[in-house]
């Protein structure tokens, strides 16, 4: 069973006071902004924020991360605002966390804490639980000593390997973790697989794929419903939906596709649920073509669609095909951000997901993409090889066919994968 003391706690908590920082002044707008967003966790979480508390900080303090004096002026708010939650903006070691606890009399967490639990509380699929468990468990193993408060209790008898006096607590807690994590990674390992034979099978039958990426509640899920009629689900919410979803879908011009969509990015996304997510965040470098979503309602639109760049650089699908999608143009007022976007990154398409505006567009640009990935070429196969004019046939678009004595002369566009595969049958 999961070591998980601490979510239980979480769950009970309801009313948060928010902290972020920043070492200039002319940072504080920005620092706001991201109190905004880790507000919306929050909601998303299910907790109501009591406050928000920019400060100032030109120097962490290495026991209290903040100085005394906003220790201690945190202290009074949470006592005015009977707040029962203090979370942090950015990331604080477990020494840190616990001395602010101690101070604070109230739980203490921080940005990759909650980002954990609300992927925890969303996930739906085998696959997200494991990876979900998998990254709760590495996070909480240095943190062992606050989620317990029975560390002197020493175990008594219990089995024939404990002999003497006992092991302390935490070093049973320790090596359940440690054993869960070897577990988790095995489950992990056998679900990769499974994923690895279903690409496989994608790539065999050379349907082109679309991974829809971008930053969470920027419409992704919207718009894979609206041009697939997909039941999947649509909130506004961040995180709404975790699970990648792929479905298939026909472009005006009669190709078949396969759209998937992935989980959303964010901004400091934890480097432990990168890592527990690669599997899943790999479909969009195991796929054909990117569409880039994005908010341009958003305050924050350029921001976002830079942390999403940044997270495919690091999954080394940088260097994809990309259509860049200009989503929600219905609620952007800023004209010149919209030229802005156009100007930044090359195949931009504006479109509204909610009312389908622009997805004419869109279909041309993927149309044009797909052709990208195809060759048109002309070949002279023997009858005796008609088993690979069948599989064109199939996995091409035959453009001209006609038959000489015993020969098949076509000629078709097909993948520019499969052209090695036809060099001893080339025309011309």
């Amino acid at each position: 069973m999961a070591i998980d003391p601490a979510s239980l706690e979480l769950k009970n908590l309801h009313r948060a006071i928010l902290v972020g920082v920043y070492s200039h002044n002319q940072q504080k707008t920005l620092c706001i902004d991201y109190l905004s967003e880790l507000e919306r966790l929050c909601e998303t979480y299910g907790w109501q924020v009591a406050s928000t508390f920019p400060c100032m900080l030109r120097k962490v303090d290495t026991a209290t991360y903040l100085s005394k004096g906003k220790v201690e002026e945190l202290a009074q708010m949470v006592i005015d605002l009977n707040a029962d939650v203090v979370a942090f903006d950015d990331e604080i070691s477990p020494h840190q966390q616990r001395n602010l606890e101690k101070l604070l009399k109230k739980a203490v967490i921080d940005r990759t804490e909650l980002i954990i639990e609300v992927f925890a509380q969303r996930a739906q699929t085998r696959e997200a639980r494991l990876q979900i468990e998998l990254a709760k468990a590495r996070y909480q193993m240095p943190r062992l000593k606050r989620l317990w408060t029975h560390l002197s209790r020493q175990s008594a008898g219990g089995g024939a390997y404990l002999k003497g006096e006992g092991e302390k607590q935490l070093e049973i807690d320790r090596r359940i973790l440690r054993r869960q994590i070897d577990s988790l990674k095995q489950e992990i390992e056998q679900v990769a697989k499974q994923r690895h034979t279903q690409r496989g099978l994608r790539i065999r039958t050379q349907i082109p794929t679309f991974a829809i990426v971008g930053y969470t509640n920027v419409g992704k899920s919207t718009l894979l419903r609206a041009l697939t009629q997909a039941d999947v689900l649509v909130e506004d919410k961040l995180f709404a939906t975790l699970d990648t979803t792929t479905r298939k879908f026909v472009l005006p011009n009669k190709q078949a596709i396969l759209l998937i969509d992935t989980v959303g990015f964010i901004r400091k996304i934890p480097h432990t649920l990168v890592a527990a997510f690669r599997s899943t965040l790999e479909e969009a470098i195991h796929t054909d073509i990117l569409l880039h979503l994005i908010d341009v309602s958003h305050p924050m639109a350029f921001s976002q669609a830079e942390e999403t760049l940044a997270v495919l650089k690091e999954l080394g699908a940088e260097d994809k095909p990309m259509i860049t999608v200009l989503n929600k143009i219905d609620l952007c007022p800023d004209r010149c951000a919209l030229a802005k976007f156009r100007f930044l990154y090359k195949k931009t398409v504006p479109i509204c997901a909610e009312t389908g505006e622009g997805f004419e567009l869109l279909l041309d640009s993927m149309m044009r993409e797909i052709a990208l990935l195809r060759k048109t070429v002309r070949v002279k196969i023997p009858q005796s090889h008609y088993a690979l004019v069948s599989e064109l046939m199939g996995l091409g678009r035959v453009l001209e066919c006609e038959y000489e004595e015993n020969d098949v002369v076509m000629k078709l566009e097909i993948p520019a994968s499969l052209e090695h595969r036809l060099q001893p049958f080339l025309l011309g």
